[in-house]
């Protein structure tokens, strides 16, 4: 694509080098092109050192609890003596470091420039680090997210705290505040209650995990209950004051009325929002909305030249999909053409105790799309799944389609569904159709033969029990 006629010192430069910066470098410097990455941390971004990564480090470490604190259900003695924060932290620390090394030494073997220092876009083709300036024929943003506070609400790191406080904590908490029932609060819940804390999730809307399907957020709020977390939705945030022995959050209830409830801590989980300020872009007339920079579908911002991929652009804030984009406008760049990407075909999992999964549109979205007579949905309980009999879990597959089309949408409950959802984001990338899907052999047993098993029964096959 065309650039400025001057000489530049790269073809691309990127701003950034989480998810999308980097898989953006890898996949331009694979393609002959002059590559310059600008971080002012370390190489990987939000994902690696405090999000994806270390988290669901954490959350395999509570699903190891769980093992042992369950054990005799299956017949196998053993005993939860407690968790030792410092060995989980070791353990989530070496994943990282692992990860991070691995990284480090892919980039350097492909030819990337890394720039290290805070850069901001000078110019639309300049971006200046550290006070020395460097040119490209473009420039890609991929400045990534930091956690949201709200109004009023001060994160002190110590008894209020971010995501990120709560990777580096050296004690598990007796007792815990969740504010936000969305993906992050949901995890951290999960991970804390495992380790043996009491865990109140306070969310402002009428359920958890309110971008999923309705009846995923039923099945995730009652596990929820039976482990024993307080699930308290439609309650708002009004107010937190330190006390003695940790924090007294003040809400508004659904019935109008003010309630205290005392923690240790709070953890503030109200979402991320975008790392953009003073950092050039608005001066250089890159067009913001509330902090995003906003793109077209194939991620160009207003500012020719100029492109914006992961958490800045609005949309889904995960590392997936800041990677597919990085590596959509690579190719673009290099005049491939690449197909744009359908942000509802990107899969989403939330990886609480048990997990949600889902691509596609939910049965209500569906609806409002092509009309309550156009579209069927049906129910599989994992109940009739041996693999997870095995695991004693409990959830469903939930397929939503089009009648006499595609299936538009796949909704997974249950532990480890995560990992069915590379075959459900083929089915609705693909458009497969229920009758497509139901003659694929699935493997004896496993959870994934329950994919397998509800695209029979939409096909008007059915084996076992369905709703």
């Amino acid at each position: 694509m065309a650039g400025p006629a001057h000489d530049t010192d790269f073809d691309v430069l990127i701003l950034g080098a989480g998810s999308g910066g980097y898989a953006c470098a890898l996949r331009a410097a694979q393609l002959g092109l002059r590559v310059a990455l600008v971080e002012k941390d370390r190489l990987g971004g939000t994902c690696l050192h405090v999000g994806c990564i270390p988290t669901k480090a954490l959350l395999h470490a509570a699903e190891v609890a769980d093992a042992a604190r369950e054990s005799e259900r299956f017949g196998v003695l053993a005993s939860f003596e407690g968790i030792d924060m410092a060995g989980v932290n070791s353990y989530k620390d070496g994943v990282v470091a692992r990860l991070f090394k691995g990284l480090t030494g892919l980039v350097g073997s492909r030819g990337v420039t890394v720039i290290e220092g805070e850069g901001r876009l000078t110019g639309p083709h300049e971006v200046t680090v550290d006070g020395a300036a460097h040119t490209a024929r473009h420039v890609v943003l991929a400045s990534g997210s930091t956690p949201r506070s709200l109004p009023g609400l001060e994160v002190d790191g110590e008894r209020v705290l971010t995501s990120e406080h709560a990777l580096r904590l050296e004690h598990v908490p007796a007792s815990v505040v969740v504010l936000g029932g969305g993906v992050i609060g949901s995890e951290f819940a999960s991970v804390w209650r495992s380790f043996g804390a009491e865990v109140t999730v306070v969310e402002a809307l009428p359920r958890l995990v309110a971008a999923e399907d309705e009846a995923c957020s039923k099945v995730l709020e009652r596990a929820f209950r039976k482990r024993g977390i307080t699930v308290r939705t439609s309650t708002r945030f009004a107010s937190v004051a330190r006390t003695e022995k940790g924090v007294a959050v003040t809400v508004d209830t659904a019935k109008g009325e003010q309630e205290v409830v005392e923690a240790e801590l709070l953890l503030v989980a109200v979402g991320r929002g975008p790392v953009t300020e003073g950092l050039g872009y608005d001066e250089q007339g890159v067009a913001l909305d509330r902090g995003f920079v906003t793109t077209d579908e194939r991620c160009r911002t207003s500012v020719p030249g100029v492109w914006a991929v992961g958490d800045i652009v609005p949309g889904l804030q995960l590392a997936h999909r800041g990677f597919a984009q990085g590596i959509f406008v690579a190719e673009e760049i290099a005049g491939l053409e690449p197909a744009p990407i359908d942000e509802t075909g990107i899969p989403r999992v939330t990886y609480s105790h048990p997990e949600v999964a889902s691509v596609g549109l939910d049965e209500k979205a569906a609806i409002a799309a092509y009309g309550a007579d156009a579209v069927q949905s049906l129910t599989y309980d994992l109940g009739g799944n041996g693999k997870s009999q095995i695991l004693q879990t409990q959830g469903f597959v939930k397929l939503v389609r089009r009648v006499d089309g595609p299936v538009v949408g796949v909704h997974l409950v249950g532990d480890r569904v995560g990992e069915l959802i590379g075959e459900a984001q083929l089915i609705y990338n693909w458009e497969g159709h229920a009758e497509d899907v139901a003659p694929l052999l699935h493997a004896h047993p496993t959870q994934n033969e329950a994919l397998g098993e509800a695209h029979l029964a939409l096909a008007g096959k059915p084996l076992h029990a369905h709703s």
